[in-house]
């Protein structure tokens, strides 16, 4: 067996060990670059060191365009789509404020956590209605 022959395919082994060991999809696709060179190195002998190195390049780029093609257009269903976004989580609950709010701004009791709330001004222990999220600010309306 020729040593370029060899040579790419342990290439390709140790990206696919590598993806296996470290997953996030992005050895694999080189992994697949390095396999399609070993295949092409194997059927042509005569291919030159150059020409295979810039074959594995070519390729690895195509495979991991085509897998950020592929999985963006691919939507990921899930069954909590608010998991780890937890002020959004809040929308529609019901909470009382612990300090008033003025001038458009105040703090609210939710559980365990005090949350900063902006909406018109009312006294402290109004129930207020969270309607929406501006990053760790929550919007409240009266109830």
């Amino acid at each position: 067996m020729r040593w370029e022959v060899v040579a790419w395919g342990a290439l390709a082994l140790v990206l696919f060990a590598a993806e296996a060991l470290a997953p996030g999809a992005f050895m694999l696709w080189i992994g697949i670059g390095a396999a399609a060179v070993f295949v092409l190195v194997a059927v042509f002998a005569d291919i030159p060191l150059l020409w295979q190195v810039v074959a594995f390049v070519l390729l690895s780029v195509v495979s991991i365009q085509c897998y950020r093609q592929w999985g963006r257009t691919r939507a990921r269903e899930t069954d909590a789509p608010l998991l780890n976004r937890r002020a959004e989580q809040l929308i529609g609950r019901v909470v009382a404020l612990d300090q008033p709010i003025v001038a458009g701004v105040g703090r609210a009791k939710v559980d365990d956590a005090f949350w900063m709330v902006a909406g018109p001004d009312l006294p402290a222990g109004t129930p207020v209605r969270v309607v929406a999220v501006d990053g760790m600010t929550l919007k409240v309306q009266q109830v």
